[in-house]
C-alpha cells in the first residue's frame, strides 16, 4: 500500500505590523490632494473670497471712512463656509461612493484613527489654503482702501484674521463630520448647505411674527454662521460663547460620525 500524501497546509501569514499615524497621515494627504474636487474647491474659495473683498474694497472706497480693512477681508466668509464644508463632505463621501473606504480600513482598521486623520489633514489643507487666500486678498486690496490694516492693535487685526482661518477649518469639519454620517454625498451635501445657509435665514424670518417668536430668533445666535461672524468681528471682546457654539457644532458631527463609522459596515 502506498501512504497517502499529506494534505498542503495552507500557507498562513501573520504580521504585527500596523500602520503609523504618520503614514495614516500622509495617505490621506495624497488621497485628498490628488483629487480634482479638492483642487476645484481649494480655487472656488480663493476666487471668491479675494474677488468679494475687492468688489467690498472697490465699493467702500469712495466713502469717508470707509469699511473696516479687516472686514473687508473676513466679509466673503459668508459664502467661502458653503464650499469649505462641502469640500468636506465630498472627500468622505467620495471614498464611499468609489468604495476606496473598504482599502482605507483595511490597511487600518483603527477606524478612530482613520477619521482623525482624514478630518487633521482636511483642516490643515483648508487653514493653510485660507492664510494665503488672506495674504492674496490684502495685498489686493490695500491700493483701494484708505488705511491699511493696523497690525499693531491684534484685537482688530491678527485675532479676527487667525479666527477666520479657524472657522474655515471648522465649517469644513462638519462637512467631514455630517460626510461619515450620512455617507452619501448629496445628503452631506444637502445637511451642510441647510445647516450653514438655509437654517440662519429660515430663523431670521421669525423677526417678523412678532415679540412671541423672538426666541427663535436669538436660537440663530447659536448656528455656526452667527458664531463665527461674532469670532471673526474685528474688536469683539466677548469670544468665549462664540467659540463654544463653534466648538459645538465641531465636535458633535465628528462624534456622531466617529460612532457610525464603528458602528457600521464600509
Amino acid at each position: 500500500m502506498t501512504a497517502l500524501a499529506a494534505a498542503p497546509r495552507r500557507a498562513t501569514h501573520t504580521t504585527t505590523h500596523r500602520l503609523s499615524f504618520a503614514h495614516l497621515l500622509k495617505s490621506e494627504a495624497i488621497k485628498i490632494l490628488t483629487l480634482r474636487s479638492t483642487w476645484w474647491s481649494l480655487g472656488v474659495t480663493a476666487a471668491l473670497s479675494v474677488g468679494i473683498s475687492l468688489l467690498i474694497a472697490l465699493a467702500t472706497s469712495g466713502m469717508g471712512g470707509g469699511m473696516e480693512p479687516t472686514n473687508v477681508i473676513l466679509a466673503p466668509t459668508q459664502f467661502t463656509m458653503l464650499v469649505a464644508g462641502i469640500l468636506g463632505a465630498i472627500v468622505v463621501t467620495g471614498e464611499y461612493s468609489t468604495g476606496m473606504i473598504r482599502s482605507t480600513l483595511t490597511a487600518e482598521p483603527r477606524r478612530g484613527a482613520v477619521l482623525l486623520a482624514k478630518a487633521l489633514v482636511v483642516a490643515v489643507t483648508m487653514m493653510v489654503t485660507t492664510v494665503i487666500i488672506y495674504a492674496v486678498a490684502i495685498a489686493a486690496t490695500a491700493p483701494l482702501l484708505g488705511t491699511g490694516i493696523d497690525w499693531a492693535t491684534p484685537a482688530d487685526s491678527i485675532v479676527p484674521l487667525a479666527l477666520g482661518v479657524l472657522s474655515m477649518a471648522c465649517f469644513t469639519l462638519m462637512g467631514v463630520g455630517f460626510g461619515f454620517v450620512l455617507r452619501s454625498g448629496a445628503g452631506a451635501i444637502a445637511v451642510t448647505v441647510g445647516v450653514l445657509f438655509v437654517l440662519p435665514i429660515m430663523l431670521s424670518l421669525f423677526s417678523i411674527a412678532g415679540p412671541d417668536w423672538m426666541w427663535v430668533v436669538e436660537a440663530g445666535r447659536y448656528l455656526p454662521v452667527s458664531a463665527a461672524g461674532s469670532l471673526t468681528q474685528a474688536g469683539a471682546t466677548d469670544l468665549v460663547e462664540p467659540a463654544l457654539t463653534m466648538a459645538g457644532w465641531v465636535i458633535g458631527p465628528l462624534l456622531f460620525g466617529w460612532i457610525a463609522l464603528r458602528s457600521r459596515d464600509a
